[in-house]
This record gives C-alpha cells, sequence and structure tokens, in this order.
C-alpha cells in the first residue's frame, strides 16, 4: 500500500514537471513581445475606462495609439489636449489640438410645452419606452424623460429637471465622452464644441414633421420655416426634413437667427448679455434696406450704361 502511494505521488511529481516543461517552452516559443510604451501611454490616461475614444477602455486606447502610424483619428475625450500633448510625446508623434466639445441636449419640449397625451406605466427606461412607442406626448422626435443619459455618465454631468422633463448638462462636470449620446434612443443629444468662451447657437430640436404638426405637437418645435436659414449671412444655417441646424465651424454667433426664429427654437448658450430681439431685427431691417439701396443703385447704373450704348448705336446707324 504504502509503495503503490510512493509511485503515485512520483508519477503526478514527474508528469507535473514534464507539462510545466512543454509550458514553459510552449509560451517562450510563441511570446509576443509588448511594446513598452504601451504602459506608458496608459500611464498618462485618465483611466476612465469611458469608451469614449472609440476602444474598449485606456489599455486598448494606448495599444492603438502605439500600433498606429500616427494619431489620426484616435483622440482621448476626458483627457483631452493635454493628454494627447502627452501620448504624442512619448511616441514622437504630432497631434493637432481640438476645441474642446460638450454635450448638447437638443430638445426644449417642456412640460409646458410638449402636452401629455399618454401615460407609460411601464420599466421606466428611455430604450424600453423608444421600443414600446413614440412616447408619451405627440412628439414622435423628443427627449423620453426617463434618464438613460443620465444613467450612462459616469462624470454626474447629466440630471434631470423635474420642472421641465428634460436632462440638463453640467458643462464643468461633461467630459464630451459619448456615453449619453450613445445612450439616447431618440439622438437628441450631440457633442459640439464649446465655443469661444462657452458660447454657442443650438436649435434645440429635433423633429422633422411639417411646420404645422410640429407646432402642434410642441410649441418650442422648428417648423422649418427657413427665416434664420434666409437671415443668416454666413451660410451657417441649413434646413433639411422641415429642421434647421446651425453649423458650428461657420457660426459667427452675431444671433440673428435666434432673433428671427418664431417658435424660439434656437438658443443661444452663455451669452454675457440677454438678447436685445429688437435691436436685433432692427439691425437685420438696416442691412436688408441698404442692400435694396445697393441693389437699386447698381439696376439704375446698369440701365443708364445700357441707355449710353444704344444712344452711340444710334448715332453709330445714322453715320
Amino acid at each position: 500500500m504504502t509503495n503503490t502511494v510512493i509511485w503515485t505521488i512520483a508519477i503526478i511529481t514527474v508528469l507535473g514537471l514534464l507539462l510545466a516543461l512543454v509550458l514553459y517552452l510552449v509560451a517562450k516559443k510563441f511570446k509576443v513581445e509588448e511594446d513598452p510604451r504601451i504602459d506608458e501611454v496608459e500611464k498618462v490616461m485618465p483611466g476612465a475606462n469611458c469608451g469614449g475614444c472609440g476602444f474598449a477602455g485606456c489599455r486598448a486606447f494606448s495599444e492603438a495609439a502605439v500600433n498606429s502610424p500616427d494619431l489620426e483619428g484616435i483622440f482621448c475625450p476626458v483627457g483631452g489636449n493635454d493628454v494627447m500633448a502627452k501620448v504624442a510625446s512619448i511616441l514622437g508623434f504630432e497631434v493637432k489640438a481640438k476645441a474642446p466639445q460638450v454635450a448638447v441636449v437638443r430638445c426644449n419640449g417642456t412640460c409646458e410645452a410638449r402636452p401629455r397625451v399618454n401615460e407609460y406605466d411601464g420599466f421606466a427606461t428611455c430604450a424600453v419606452k423608444a421600443a414600446l412607442y413614440t412616447g408619451d406626448t405627440a412628439c414622435a422626435y423628443g427627449c423620453l424623460g426617463c434618464g438613460d443619459c443620465v444613467a450612462a455618465c459616469q462624470f454626474g454631468a447629466l440630471s434631470m429637471d423635474p420642472a421641465t422633463g428634460l436632462p440638463v448638462v453640467d458643462e464643468e462636470k461633461c467630459t464630451a465622452c459619448g456615453a449619453c449620446v450613445k445612450a439616447c434612443p431618440k439622438r437628441i443629444i450631440e457633442l459640439r464644441p464649446k465655443g469661444p468662451r462657452g458660447m454657442r447657437e443650438v436649435v434645440s430640436c429635433m423633429n422633422k414633421d411639417k411646420g404645422p404638426v410640429a407646432k402642434k405637437a410642441c410649441a418650442n418645435a422648428c417648423i422649418g420655416c427657413g427665416l434664420c436659414e434666409k437671415t443668416c449671412t454666413h451660410a451657417a444655417i441649413t434646413v433639411e426634413v422641415n429642421l434647421a441646424y446651425i453649423d458650428p465651424d461657420k457660426c459667427k454667433l452675431c444671433r440673428e437667427c435666434e432673433a428671427v426664429c418664431p417658435t424660439g427654437a434656437i438658443h443661444g448658450v452663455n451669452f454675457p448679455k440677454p438678447l436685445d430681439k429688437d435691436a436685433v431685427k432692427a439691425r437685420i431691417a438696416e442691412r436688408k434696406k441698404k442692400a435694396a439701396e445697393a441693389a437699386k443703385a447698381a439696376a439704375e447704373a446698369k440701365a443708364a450704361e445700357a441707355a449710353l450704348i444704344a444712344e452711340a448705336a444710334k448715332e453709330d446707324a445714322h453715320e
């Protein structure tokens, strides 16, 4: 009995040693050398692992940055330009600074502006509600109000306003990671440049219905009238599928679009002074008047020139 136990232990020990040796040789044979710069890059990352960069986490981001020929298309929204400068220094790359971004809620359908037509009594998430029907109001494009975006934010930058039923973004906490954008089934949240000193103009509506239908569903809806597009002298506004959109790269923050919008769908954010609509409309009227006078003068000059040419032609004919 004793010999059997001893032999069993000996065989198991030898077998274990042999297997360990095989594993060691296999590991040596198929060992993948990892670039030490990956660890260096990961150390300067914020460690949020939010996925806002498009990768699974900070480690995956670091691997992609090290294995990429440049940093084009690779950016950490949480760390921003400071972190990217450190990453570029480690890898010997150049990186272009990006304008800081912030999450923007493109819905202003408050409880007063958007009357409730349905009562939802199911699981309180926007994803479930959106899968079941269009929402509690007649607007099929607006915020559903269950706060999926708030739950998705890892930085406490979003909260639901009980008075309006809409999410509110704390710009000081927002890292532009994009988690709220992905969480919203209605796609009413987008990342936009913060703008100079945080100022920007935004169309706070996503309703693509025709004007009367959109207006009936929400008093604050964009009705696609095109007044803002016609007024803008910087070609910053386009109206497509009954909805206006402001290009932040072209917008000069003149606030003229905000002044002429008949429903108040265009919002100016973080401007130091309240909008004086009358003063802005007077400025627009004066500009249009001068443009009309200039066009009239040009037309008269052209007509006078045509008359002189005709008169000269007559004299040549008489000769």
